[in-house]
């Protein structure tokens, strides 16, 4: 099996910075793309930011030159950084992987439990 395991979410006032990281663990060949998503209250879920397995990266453009998503291949965990938070960030934010479990075997993407993040004003 595969699992994501975040850290990092919390309280912090508008203006303020988190870190959240995001482990992953289990049956892995490889990982292809990473990313976290967010999900308000009474909204959908949305994509934060991507990066793929060539360090390529997209971010949603609310999140644009506050927010940084980076990975680390050998310890297989990615990294956002959010600096200059506001409270429409407020949101559980996930963390996502497409892993390819084997050799041959096509990557399935996998969710972890998601991280409360609260800005306040």
């Amino acid at each position: 099996q595969v699992q994501l395991v975040e850290s990092g979410g919390g309280l912090v006032q508008a203006g303020g910075s988190l870190r959240l990281s995001c482990a992953v663990s289990g049956s892995i060949f490889s990982i292809n793309a990473m990313g976290w998503y967010r999900q308000a209250p009474g909204k959908q879920r949305e994509l934060v930011a991507r990066i793929d397995n060539a360090d390529n990266t997209n971010y949603a453009d609310s999140v644009k030159g506050r927010f940084t998503i980076s990975r680390d291949n050998d310890k297989n965990t990615v990294l956002l950084q959010m600096n200059s938070l506001k409270p429409e960030d407020t949101a559980v934010y996930y963390c996502a992987a497409d892993v390819q479990r084997r050799i041959f075997f096509s990557a399935q993407r996998y969710w972890g439990q998601g991280t409360q993040v609260t800005v306040s004003s």
